[in-house]
């Protein structure tokens, strides 16, 4: 019998920021860009392989994106170890949320999901 206890434990922390000279609110373009860390907290190593994001602006506008692994990359994390990445979206609002999660799968093969808790996207001066 295997007594081994495996512990996935992925933190997400995301960071978003304003890109003024890529958006034209005249024609509702807001240009927003995050930067993620994302580290492994648990005893086992594990690799990204998809994510799936839920992007909702201030008219209530749902985007979803689905897709393999972040940025181009799969990142393969050990115990300890951050992977960091900067990516973007678009609204068609100045202010917005994000959500998500990432699919993993340890060295075992089992699959499991890490949370991206939920960040505002806002303009500068949108939010009081």
């Amino acid at each position: 019998m295997d007594n081994k206890i495996i512990q996935h434990d992925i933190r997400v922390q995301v960071e978003s920021f304003y890109i003024p000279e890529q958006s034209d609110p005249i024609i509702g373009r807001y240009v927003f860009a995050y930067n993620v860390s994302i580290r492994n907290e648990g005893s086992t190593p594990a690799k990204l392989i998809s994510r799936h994001w839920i992007i909702t602006d201030a008219n209530g506008h749902i985007q979803e994106v689905e897709g393999d692994g972040v940025v181009g990359e799969q990142p393969y994390l050990q115990p300890g170890e951050k992977f960091h990445y900067t990516s973007g979206a678009m609204l068609e609002t100045p202010v917005g949320s994000m959500h998500g999660s990432y699919r993993l799968v340890d060295d075992d093969g089992i699959h499991f999901e890490a949370e991206i808790p939920a960040f505002t996207l806002s303009r500068p001066h949108s939010l009081h």
